[in-house]
Formats: C-alpha cells, sequence, structure tokens
C-alpha cells in the first residue's frame, strides 16, 4: 500500500491542479456570466468538500485508496454509511468529481468542462468494470451502489 500511495496520492494531486492550469489556459470559453461561473463553482465545492471530509473522517486515506480490495482488515469492515455517505453509498466518485467541474466553472473554461466531464466518465467506467465486481466478492450483495 505504501508504494501504491507514493504513486496514487500525487497522481490524485496532479488531476485539479492539471486542470485549474489548462482552464487558466482556456478561459473564458465557456459562454456566462462571471458571477454565474462563480456560483455554480461554489455550489459544487460544497458537496465536494463534504465529500472529501467525509472519506478522510469516516474511511481513512488507505481504505480510500483502496484498501478494501488489498487488506483483509479493511474488507471485515462494514461499508460507511456516514457524512456524504449516507447520501450516496459511492460519494468518493459521484460527488468528489464535482471538484473538476467547479474548477471549469470558475474559469469559465469549455475545454476544462469536456475534460471534467470525461474524467468523472472515465472514473464511472472503472467503478462498474473493476470496484463493483470486486466489491461484490468482498462484500457480497450489500455492494455500493449510486442512488
Amino acid at each position: 500500500m505504501l508504494v501504491f500511495g507514493l504513486v496514487f496520492i500525487p497522481l490524485l494531486i496532479l488531476r485539479p491542479v492539471s486542470l485549474v492550469m489548462f482552464a487558466q489556459a482556456t478561459s473564458d470559453t465557456l459562454p456566462l456570466h462571471r458571477e454565474v461561473g462563480i456560483a455554480t463553482a461554489v455550489l459544487l465545492m460544497i458537496p465536494a468538500v463534504y465529500t472529501f471530509y467525509s472519506t478522510l473522517r469516516y474511511f481513512g486515506i488507505r481504505r480510500a485508496m483502496g484498501g478494501d480490495h488489498f487488506r483483509k482488515k479493511y474488507q471485515k469492515m462494514p461499508l460507511v454509511r456516514k457524512g456524504a455517505f449516507k447520501y450516496s453509498r459511492n460519494a468518493m466518485y459521484l460527488f468528489g468529481f464535482f471538484i473538476l467541474y467547479a474548477i471549469a466553472m470558475l474559469f469559465a473554461s469549455l475545454p476544462a468542462l469536456l475534460v471534467a466531464l470525461f474524467q468523472h466518465t472515465y472514473i464511472w467506467v472503472h467503478y462498474h468494470c473493476t470496484e463493483k465486481p470486486d466489491m461484490a466478492l468482498i462484500f457480497g450483495e450489500d455492494t455500493p451502489n449510486e442512488k
């Protein structure tokens, strides 16, 4: 998990950082008023930040990195149903990625919005093709499903 984390965490951080740079380079390509973009960004950041808080508070970073898939001690833990996870069993994928849309809206960047949409779609493909079947093996019928 340590080696995985040394690769995973920097890549996770680079996703929004690189999107900020891209959004800044392509700013004002989305036709909307600045105030609307800022307000939308703030509204999107609320569930995203709450999800990050809930993930750290109720999951911990190791379990959030996929500890359930690699370590027995996490597999024996019940699924989290607190914080953002009481609204969606898969809050990290559903609400966490709102931060990418918020970045695009903050800079009013159409290309960044398309990148955010692609990345959000891509993570759901990963979930349905990789994580969901694995979670079914680990947790049985009570797998995290999007609500």
